[in-house]
């Protein structure tokens, strides 16, 4: 039987749950429908884009299957939408009641502080990458029934960087949520580090001298090494668990310790 808060929260979020998952399967499905016309054309789609933009976008060509995928699923649109539901999904953990004045009420569930801040955060965090892991449950079955030239192990490796992605936002956003009660903070400050980092692995990939800031963006880690071209690579993998792990952890040390009531 699972904790009672956990079904609370999945019960709360079921709505915004089915939203996500739906959208992003919706544009997942849209984009690869096109592949086979696509196919066609590549090469001169690809003429059509300058290679600075498509370094900038992290993406190596148009003109295979792979570089499809991530030129149209991996690159901008897929982690934008599963950050922006980890995010939100993040917020409503212990920030969002906190604003709205419910969460004494659910603190009055017989647990201790860390128990319901640590349940709050599993229910968030597997309904996150159950989301998260739409696009590789609908790719497994799209990318061999439209031909793509593209092994599912490494559709598989791409899918966990974008899930480990998640994993990592989502446990910063749960960490500011637990530290500043504020919804709207977890929102900017998550969203904002977002931002920042994604245009630092892009600016590392195109400017010289500036390769360095790559290191510090969670996206480099997820997509960098190119999986979809040379598959499964655990180290940089590894860096997004622990930082997810590591900045859940302190969120809910920080909200066991923190005075809710000031």
């Amino acid at each position: 039987m699972l904790p009672a808060l956990v079904r609370k929260t999945w019960s709360d979020d079921r709505r915004a749950l089915l939203g996500w998952a739906v959208g992003i399967a919706a544009v997942t499905g849209l984009y690869t429908s096109f592949y086979r016309d696509f196919a066609g054309v590549s090469q001169f789609k690809q003429a059509a884009v300058p290679q600075d933009m498509l370094d900038f976008l992290g993406i190596a060509d148009l003109t295979s299957p792979a570089g499809y995928l991530q030129a149209t699923v991996f690159s901008l649109i897929g982690p934008l939408l599963v950050l922006l539901c980890a995010i939100t999904l993040a917020a409503r953990t212990i920030a969002g009641p906190e604003e709205d004045g419910a969460l004494e009420l659910l603190l009055t569930v017989p647990v201790t502080r860390i128990a319901f801040a640590a349940q709050r955060l599993a229910a968030t965090s597997a309904a996150v990458l159950a989301v998260a892991a739409v696009p590789w449950l609908l790719l497994l079955i799209v990318v061999p029934s439209t031909g793509m030239a593209i092994t599912l192990s490494d559709v598989s490796a791409a899918s966990f960087g974008l899930t480990a992605l998640a994993w990592c936002f989502t446990g910063i956003a749960f960490l500011v949520g637990a530290a500043t009660g504020r919804r709207g903070t977890v929102l900017a400050v998550a969203g904002a580090l977002a931002v920042l980092t994604y245009i630092a692995n892009a600016l590392g990939g195109v400017v010289d001298g500036l390769a360095w800031l790559r290191y510090l963006s969670p996206f480099h880690y997820a997509f960098g090494t190119d999986p979809l071209h040379t598959g499964w690579h655990p180290g940089p993998l590894a860096v997004l668990v622990v930082v997810g792990a590591v900045t859940a952890t302190a969120g809910v040390l920080w909200f066991n310790r923190r005075d809710i009531a000031a």
